[in-house]
């Protein structure tokens, strides 16, 4: 049985000291629906009666999801801890999740009792350290018969010692890994735990892999105009040997990865499926009871059943239900053929004068209604809703904590709910928003944003939006050119990779008589400004919190800065950023469309996917939006929270106008 996710005993380290307090699941009946769904019509079955599943959690990345995923379909979960673990297991699934380098620097240096220890490193001797990161007991370290006679002489409180990882890293968790596949015992890998398999990665290398499968894993060729990341909805292309992916083909499937591993004569065996992007990569491999796959199958939404008789079935059984369940059932299935455009749901979440968190809407970035009371808007309570909008036939669901700055984050324990709550029940991606940035408590203790995003992939999130911190970590880049490392987007993306990190861009339109009236990006606009003004320019903005006691603090978007959309733009891609949520204060709760000009403008001028936000009010304003720019995909809110406008319609509509989209 699966130990509990955050125990740990009265005597350790806690990051978060919240999780001391009793759990109620009444404390959170606000937020909606808090019951995990029992729907699956796949359920645990094998023909030993065994229905323990061995998980192999390294600890980075949203790992949570593939936990929810495991149990919907009525099976247990065995946390790996010890190698003898992976020797031990019937069943073996590897989700990884994040950078290459580091998934490789626990497996091949540490147990997994230390598994959380990635993200932070000591100052002395830059051994990745459990010091400042909240986990489980090393159950490793005291199971360990070498430990024994350590065991009378060693108190948890020193586990925060770097020191003790050069005893742990005895046990190589790399070396039984590979025994086991080598035996072709039943495996399955997901995205990095596919790409480990491989010789060695280009990713902040060349580092070596597991070396089980010729080849390298390189990263795409954005030259060809082609986004990195690869994120989205793809499809397959399934060989004769893919035995579990028969089904499969006609479905897209979600990918998020900027490297992959390319087909060779050395590698052909081991080929499931490919997809293409650009090139053709590996998208699934198999040999025997050994499978491991590029996309993410809890994420997929799809209805994959396959028997357990040969194991390389689970989360296949996971997503293929799930198409059926979650997916969009108003049309008639077609055949995926690239990479669809997709269409997100944000929820916009606050605190109400109430204390509940709610989802709101507002108009031009004010949720207050225009009444006496003058309360904040109310359209639902967000677990409930996002569970809707999955069923509806989402393809992701993002969450904007719209109070996340007033509030240290780490304590934004309701948030943090939601994030496992609905990913309890949607099994697309999630995103977070909203306070992810560095800062010292009250008591002096300092958190990195590092810290507080590993939070929220730990609590359901598959990426985290930064706003604020981007907007000072592209003003301090523009200054001086230097990539100091320590900014947000470095940490974040160097650990869990760049298509973990979105930067949300808040700008509002500033027309101009001449593109030499500022020394900043300018354009000619399709509609004139209001004294017959022929160009304009994106003023990034932020909104100011008395709260805070910073004075440069940018907070919710109405603050302006110096610095525009396009050079922000440019500076984060180059910081880390993967993807671009692209608002526009002047469209907001408009419904009169995107604005056209400022997502041309950003998605001609960047490599990563754009995500075009602010002012649908109508289905063609998303086939608009696509047949005019290069936006990878279209975000609405307030149509569908009040219901205007469903997400099947929008899909039938695009689907009328020869846009690929999942359905």
């Amino acid at each position: 049985m699966e130990a509990p996710p955050f125990a740990h005993s009265a005597s350790s380290s806690s990051l978060f000291t919240l999780r001391n307090k009793p759990f109620s699941p009444a404390r959170f009946s606000h937020l909606g629906n808090t019951k995990q769904s029992r729907n699956f019509s796949v359920r645990a079955s094998s023909s030993s009666g065994d229905t323990v599943v061995t998980l192999l959690d390294y600890g980075a990345g949203n790992v949570r999801s593939v936990r929810n995923a495991i149990r919907c379909l009525g099976f247990d979960i065995k946390d790996v801890q010890t190698p003898e673990d992976i020797f031990n297991a019937n069943r073996l699934v590897f989700p990884g999740v994040g950078a290459f380098a580091a998934a490789m620097e626990v497996l091949s240096k540490t147990g997994l009792g230390t598994r959380r220890s990635l993200v932070t490193k000591t100052s002395m001797d830059g051994i990745w350290s459990p010091a400042r990161i909240d986990h489980e007991p090393l159950q490793f370290f005291y199971s360990s018969p070498s430990f024994a006679h350590m065991r009378n002489h060693i108190m948890v409180g020193l586990l925060k010692c770097s020191n003790l990882l050069g005893c742990i890293k005895e046990a190589l968790m790399d070396e039984a890994l590979c025994s086991y596949i080598e035996k072709d015992r039943p495996f399955l890998g997901i995205c990095l735990g596919l790409q480990l398999l491989f010789e060695s990665s280009e990713e902040n290398g060349p580092v070596k892999g597991l070396g089980l499968i010729p080849g390298t894993v390189g990263r795409f060729d954005s030259s060809n105009g082609f986004r990195v990341p690869h994120i989205g909805w793809n499809a397959l292309q399934i060989t004769s040997n893919s035995g579990i992916l028969d089904d499969v083909g006609n479905h897209h499937v979600y990918f998020v990865h900027s490297y992959r591993a390319m087909p060779s004569d050395d590698n052909n065996e081991w080929i499931s499926s490919t997809c293409d992007y650009g090139d053709k990569f590996i998208a699934s491999i198999r040999r025997g009871n050994v499978h491991a796959v590029q996309f993410h199958p809890e994420k997929s939404g799809g209805e994959f059943y396959l028997p357990f008789y040969s194991f390389g079935s689970l989360l296949f059984s996971l997503i293929y239900r799930n198409l059926n369940h979650g997916g969009c059932k108003f049309f008639k299935r077609g055949k995926a053929s690239k990479l669809a455009k997709r269409v997100i749901a944000c929820l916009d979440v606050r605190t109400n004068d109430k204390g509940d968190l709610v989802v709101t809407k507002g108009d031009q970035y004010d949720v207050r209604e225009h009444t006496k009371e003058n309360e904040v808007r109310n359209l639902g309570k967000p677990v409930d809703l996002a569970g809707q909008y999955y069923k509806d036939g989402a393809d992701e669901v993002s969450f904007l904590n719209i109070t996340g700055f007033r509030d240290f984050p780490l304590g934004d324990l309701p948030m943090l709910q939601v994030l496992r709550y609905t990913s309890e029940n949607v099994f697309v991606p999630l995103t977070v928003g909203g306070g992810i940035r560095d800062f010292t408590d009250s008591n002096g203790r300092y958190y990195s944003s590092l810290e507080v995003a590993s939070e929220y992939f730990r609590s359901g999130a598959d990426k985290i939006s930064i706003g604020s911190d981007a907007v000072y970590a592209a003003e301090e880049y523009i200054k001086t050119g230097v990539k100091t490392g320590k900014t947000s987007l470095e940490q974040i993306s160097r650990v869990y990779g760049n298509q973990a990190v979105v930067v949300s861009i808040d700008p509002r339109k500033v027309y101009v008589k001449d593109p030499s009236d500022v020394q900043l990006k300018t354009i000619r606009v399709s509609s004139l400004g209001p004294n017959g003004e022929e160009y304009a320019w994106y003023q990034c903005t932020g909104e100011s919190d008395e709260l805070m006691l910073e004075i440069r603090c940018v907070n919710g978007g109405r603050e302006g800065r110096q610095i525009g959309a396009y050079e922000l733009a440019k500076a984060v891609e180059e910081l880390g950023a993967g993807e671009i949520l692209l608002n526009c204060i002047d469209c907001d709760g408009q419904g009169k469309g995107f604005d056209v000009d400022l997502i041309k403008l950003i998605s001609d001028s960047v490599s990563i996917p754009v995500i075009a936000s602010s002012g649908a009010g109508a289905p063609e304003h998303f086939s608009e939006v696509f047949n005019k720019t290069n936006a990878s995909a279209a975000l609405a809110a307030g149509i569908f929270h009040r219901k205007e406008v469903p997400i099947h319609s929008v899909k039938e509509h695009l689907l009328k106008e020869g846009i690929e989209v999942r359905i």
